[in-house]
């Protein structure tokens, strides 16, 4: 029987027709590179990360991306599926998949010019700003080969269990590299005119439906919006998705976004839900399922857009990772039990990038499925934790889920602890769905709170272990001038305590350094509606002009203070900030005039302003505001006080290190901490 919570997500929860196929809801859980295949024990991991989230009830689920032949692999470790011996290792995969009720497809992607390989190819030979090789042009006989390559990886993949495959025809790989003349500069039957651009991918989609049969399920990925100059306007992208459905395409899904595109697609700056209309575009075009992609994280969000026609499907990678029983929990009532995936990139798109196996800031568990158990403690314990951070937050909640009777001592008012500060910055205000997930697992699972109260020794008695998770200050430098009106930490000014002024000197350019920078000279509606974001960053909000810019997405930008950041270092500012986020920043804080400078020896403070060595030379910066970003301290002195009494203390998060705001390693200490009492 639909209990009342279905009814508020009825579409979504609906089936859909899909070729031959009846799918059990709306929801796909998109492609992502997890490499897994890389760890030892490879196919277990990846049988426990898959069947974990189809028992989270998604109608498909899609893998990362296997090459179809030797040229197109991203990395010289990527994946490939055209040999049939090394495919039908995946079978298990597969079985592990439909045994719990959803279907399971391979996506198939050559990387074009963006691989990083020696002997890359593309259309044209133009070098992609983000690959050092310079492609290979490929010949006709390379490009008959390679459609003939597509199919066979097809077969492959149906004979290894698949239920289909998903073509990748966007984010800037091969196949979407001969649509666009940005990168096809051919004058032969595969270049010129959009008929001709188009040919290959079409080309392909036929010959994989030819080889596999009508059974198959055949999804394409289509670039609704490129994102780049010289990009398709939207009468070409409605033509291809016309010409993939005849040639015998299911569904279409819908990417944003080249790699190279200058414009955020995916992380926390971007509005959730901007890109739905590029979505509708292709509905329009098309009589098949249309899915819509990239920044939808909630279930009410989803059900909005699949009600209002702009799709037929949904596509969430990263929310599985967040959270693998997503539609699950909708189903059952339990919404706002789903762990959201707040766009932070930090842990999946950032690891993958820097050649580590996928996991989650908020979901440690991501990834990593064999490392964890679900059992019960067989002694369960009386458990003190200290300190309502992501650390404390993340250990109350596994310990008491796993039997443990759990207090919780929080010395503020309400829970957060650093989480609170970093919200403040524009797009942050996700880490909003992590204290809400953890404040009702809390609360679910029977933790005791105490907020409000500052733990002393003495409160901690009678307990069998004592969690220190009391995080961290904010670092004073040894300076004279440091007490002077003008200075405040970076607490202050991102808690809303002080109001910075109109000129402010930011010193240090690590990750807190440029959120306060940010926080002080963005508008916080370019982060949440989408026509200030596309305005922002140059995107045509109808995605009907080529690439679906309106303008650049550099031109500078109206800042609401004048800002300059300081560091110690000579190296770029932000040199440390995430893969995938920190370019965003920089280039925000560049739009809207935020300086940098880098080398400077900071002598003192006085009403003059902040007084600096530059390269020997004295200089005196007169500033409203002077906002301390020089580290943190662990806050420690609780456990040195319990030590000192000789009782035993687990510090994780920021008390036991104090490095920038690392939710990421705070949330994993915290659950692996209550795994191992």
């Amino acid at each position: 029987m639909e209990n009342a919570q279905d009814a508020s997500f009825g579409t979504m929860l609906s089936p859909i027709r899909a070729g031959r196929r009846t799918l059990r809801n709306r929801i796909i859980m998109g492609s992502m590179h997890t490499r897994l295949e890389t760890e030892p024990d490879g196919i277990a991991k990846q049988i426990a990360f898959y069947a974990e989230r189809a028992r989270g009830e998604a109608a498909i689920l899609v893998t990362g991306g296997f090459s179809p032949n030797a040229e197109g692999i991203f990395d010289p470790e990527g994946p490939r599926i055209d040999d049939l011996e090394e495919a039908m290792q995946l079978r298990p995969i597969c079985e592990a998949v439909q045994a719990e009720g959803s279907l399971i497809c391979a996506q198939l992607l050559h990387a074009g010019r963006y691989a990083k390989i020696e002997g890359c190819v593309a259309p044209s030979p133009i070098r992609s700003p983000i690959n050092r090789f310079t492609p290979r042009e490929m010949t006709d006989a390379d490009i008959q080969r390679t459609i003939a390559d597509f199919a066979a990886a097809a077969a492959n993949a149906q004979a290894a269990g698949f239920d289909g495959v998903e073509i990748m025809g966007s984010e800037g790989y091969l196949l979407n590299e001969f649509t666009v003349t940005h990168t096809n500069r051919r004058e032969d039957d595969w270049g010129g005119s959009a008929e001709n651009r188009h040919r290959f991918p079409v080309d392909v989609v036929r010959a994989v439906r030819d080889r596999c049969g009508p059974d198959f399920l055949i999804i394409y990925r289509i670039s609704a919006a490129d994102l780049v100059e010289n990009g398709a306007p939207q009468d070409e992208i409605a033509a291809l998705a016309r010409k993939i459905e005849a040639a015998g395409a299911d569904i279409l899904n819908t990417g944003i976004g080249w790699h190279e595109a200058r414009v955020p697609t995916i992380a926390y700056p971007v509005p959730r839900g901007a890109w739905r209309r590029a979505a509708a575009n292709v509905k329009a075009a098309v009589s098949i399922p249309v899915v819509a992609s990239n920044r939808i994280n909630t279930p009410e969000l989803a059900e909005e857009i699949l009600a209002s026609g702009d799709a037929d499907m949904i596509s969430m990678a990263r929310p599985f990772l967040a959270d693998p029983h997503f539609v699950r929990k909708v189903r059952e009532g339990r919404a706002n039990e789903i762990n959201t995936c707040i766009a932070c990139n930090q842990a999946c798109l950032d690891f993958i990038f820097s050649d580590r196996p996928v996991s989650c800031l908020v979901n440690p568990r991501a990834g990593r499925e064999t490392e964890f158990r679900d059992t019960p403690a067989e002694t369960p314990r009386k458990v003190a934790v200290v300190g309502g951070g992501a650390a404390g937050m993340a250990a109350a909640a596994e310990a008491a889920r796993l039997g443990h009777d759990v207090t919780l001592f929080e010395a503020g008012d309400r829970l957060g602890g650093q989480l609170t500060l970093a919200r403040a910055a524009p797009g942050k205000d996700e880490f909003d769905e992590t204290l809400r997930y953890y404040s009702g697992q809390m609360q679910k699972r029977g933790v005791k709170l105490r907020l409000g109260q500052r733990a002393g020794a003495d409160d901690l008695q009678g307990f069998d272990h004592v969690v220190i998770a009391t995080g961290v200050t904010p670092r004073i430098p040894d300076l004279p001038g440091v007490d002077h009106p003008s200075v405040a930490t970076y607490a202050e000014i991102l808690s809303g305590a002080r109001v910075a002024g109109e000129t402010v000197v930011v010193m240090g350019a690590g990750g807190i350094g440029h959120d306060v920078a940010e926080f002080l000279v963005t508008d916080p509606a370019e982060a949440h509606d989408i026509p200030a974001f596309c305005e922002t960053w140059g995107v045509d909000a109808t995605f009907s002009a080529p690439g679906g810019l309106a303008g650049d997405p550099l031109a500078p930008r109206p800042a609401q203070r004048k800002v300059l950041m300081l560091q110690r270092k000579t190296s770029k500012a932000g040199a440390g900030l995430g893969v995938s986020t920190g370019w965003i920043l920089r280039n925000a804080l560049r739009k809207h005039g935020v300086e940098a400078l880098g080398g400077v020896v900071y002598e003192g403070i006085d009403d003059a302003g902040l007084h600096i060595l530059v390269d020997g030379a004295a200089k005196v910066i007169a500033a409203d505001t002077i906002v301390l970003c020089t580290g943190q301290e662990p806050e420690r002195a609780l456990a040195e006080e319990l030590a000192a009494r000789g009782v035993t203390v687990t510090m994780i998060g920021g008390a036991k290190e104090a490095a920038e705001l690392d939710a990421l390693r705070a949330i994993d200490e915290g659950v692996r901490l209550a795994q191992a009492l």
